[in-house]
């Protein structure tokens, strides 16, 4: 695993190639999806999770935002609250069924980025093809995600994710 030090003066170390790195270049690794961890210099507390929230606040601040408003405010409420676990459980499955459409809809599209063969005809084509298609990914993601919840909602009900807390037991 490719170990980073952060120091006390913001700086990040590659250990790897011993040199100094920037956030941007922390970004790099996490879209070449590569394994890496950031650690605390002096303490080696593991820091990875603090980067990343950085590089997410870097990106949610330039440019286009992938999260509104409201929608931070409703991560924010989960904080602290008996579901807090279990809704970031559930975003990430969620997240995950995302990764996994996109990469068949990638899958089915290969070949329409050769210049050779794409034209705005071309596109149009596939476009116009890919609606049902589309329409079924995306319908399997909604019942997957569907699916997650009911599945989140029974274990709340039969008391595994709180056992022993009153009103979360088993239904008698």
């Amino acid at each position: 695993m490719r170990v980073l030090k952060k120091y006390p003066n913001r700086r990040l170390y590659d250990t790897r190639t011993s040199s100094y790195i920037t956030l941007a270049d922390v970004k790099q690794m996490v879209l070449g999806a590569e394994t890496f961890e950031v650690r605390d210099a002096k303490s080696g507390e593991d820091l990875t999770r603090s980067i990343l929230l950085q590089i997410i606040l870097e990106e949610e601040t330039g440019g286009v935002p992938m999260f509104s408003t409201p929608m931070l405010a409703n991560i924010i409420r989960f904080y602290g609250h008996a579901m807090q676990g279990m809704m970031g459980n559930y975003l990430e499955k969620n997240l995950q069924t995302f990764v996994e459409v996109q990469a068949r809809f990638a899958e089915q599209s290969k070949g329409l980025y050769d210049p050779k063969t794409f034209t705005p005809e071309t596109w149009a084509q596939f476009m116009s093809g890919q609606a049902p298609l589309m329409q079924g990914l995306m319908g399997n993601y909604l019942e997957q995600s569907k699916n997650l919840f009911v599945q989140m909602q029974e274990q709340m009900q039969a008391g595994a994710l709180f056992p022993g807390m009153p009103g979360f037991g088993a239904k008698r």
